[in-house]
């Protein structure tokens, strides 16, 4: 199994396809895994890198380490690790603070973000006021996906949870906390984002509702919004073809714009 150690934990990883590099970062109930449904997909044009958070799946983090504080940085060590210069970032709730916290800092390496169902952790009172009125379910399934996929697809939901059961047990609040803390990317770190992006909603979402996802979107430069009908928390495998067909178009934007201003120098 490839593991990285890396900032001081160990990073289960893998990678798969050739070309421009892409890092899927996973949610709270999910692990490299959840990707299942974009990885055969995109590696047919991409590099896709999926890798487990510190302490889920098979990742480890010694006790008492900086968890989620460290999520950022750990994308970093392991894109130099791979020695991968450049790289597209698709994150899911959870993912997405590593992700956007990448992306901040290292701007000169994000090719592009897309940040799915999540606002990445953004601090700023426009977002966080919001969620103080959010009060989604505790239970798995009724948390993460539609009432309507889990009638029509009671397999796919139990695929959804058993991915889930692969981590360890956690409180909810070790990562919802996460997204309610003032101390987060305000207005004016977003105002500067280099890296277009991409943000996506399932219109049922109920942990990151529509109107929290657009207030994100107002506050990042160079982004836009796409909302999913027939979607919940987990677009991503909820409806992937819709959200496979957004990032797709979204990268393909992405690399003609750079093509033509490399044209123009």
């Amino acid at each position: 199994m490839p593991r990285a150690a890396i900032n001081g934990a160990q990073i289960y990883y893998e990678s798969h396809g050739q070309g421009p590099a892409i890092v899927f970062a996973h949610g709270r109930g999910g692990n490299h895994m959840s990707w299942w449904r974009q990885v055969p997909e995109f590696s047919k044009e991409f590099r896709c890198i999926t890798f487990d958070h510190r302490g889920w799946g098979a990742s480890t983090e010694p006790a008492g380490g900086p968890g989620r504080k460290a999520f950022a940085e750990d994308i970093k060590q392991l894109l130099d690790h791979l020695k991968v210069q450049q790289a597209f970032l698709v994150a899911q709730s959870m993912g997405g603070l590593g992700c956007l916290g990448f992306a901040l800092a290292n701007p000169q390496r994000t090719l592009g973000l897309v940040l799915g169902d999540t606002t990445g952790g953004i601090g700023d009172p426009s977002v966080v006021g919001l969620l103080k009125d959010v009060h989604p379910p505790t239970e798995p399934t009724r948390r993460s996906l539609s009432a309507g996929f889990v009638q029509q697809h009671p397999n796919l939901a139990f695929l959804y949870r058993q991915i889930g059961q692969l981590n360890p047990e956690m409180p909810i609040n070790a990562v919802s906390d996460a997204f309610r803390d003032p101390a987060g990317p305000q207005a004016r770190d977003l105002a500067r984002m280099k890296a277009p992006t991409l943000l996506i909603v399932g219109q049922e979402d109920l942990i990151f509702p529509v109107h929290v996802m657009q207030a994100a979107q107002r506050l990042i430069a160079n982004s836009r919004l796409e909302i999913v009908p027939g979607a919940a928390h987990s677009t991503h495998f909820e409806q992937p073809q819709v959200f496979n067909r957004l990032v797709k178009e979204f990268f393909a934007q992405v690399m003609q714009g750079k093509a033509v201003a490399a044209a123009g120098n």
